[in-house]
C-alpha cells in the first residue's frame, strides 16, 4: 500500500531538522592557531601555514 502511493503521489523530501544547540556555527579546526601555524604536525596545514607566511611577507614589502 505504501509502494502505491508512493508511486501515485511522489516522495517528499525535506532538509533535516536543525538542533537549537548548534546557533549556525560551524565548528572547524582552521582558525586553532597550532593549525594555522603548521605546529601540529600535518602536512596539509604546514603546507597552508607555509603560503599564509608566502602571503604574509608579500605585504610586507
Amino acid at each position: 500500500m505504501d509502494i502505491d502511493q508512493i508511486i501515485e503521489g511522489g516522495m517528499t523530501f525535506r532538509p533535516a531538522r536543525k538542533s537549537d544547540d548548534s546557533n549556525g556555527k560551524v565548528k572547524t579546526k582552521a582558525k586553532k592557531k597550532a593549525y594555522i601555524t603548521g605546529a601540529h604536525g600535518s602536512g596539509s596545514a604546514m603546507q597552508k601555514a607555509k603560503y599564509r607566511q608566502q602571503r604574509a611577507n608579500r605585504k610586507r614589502k
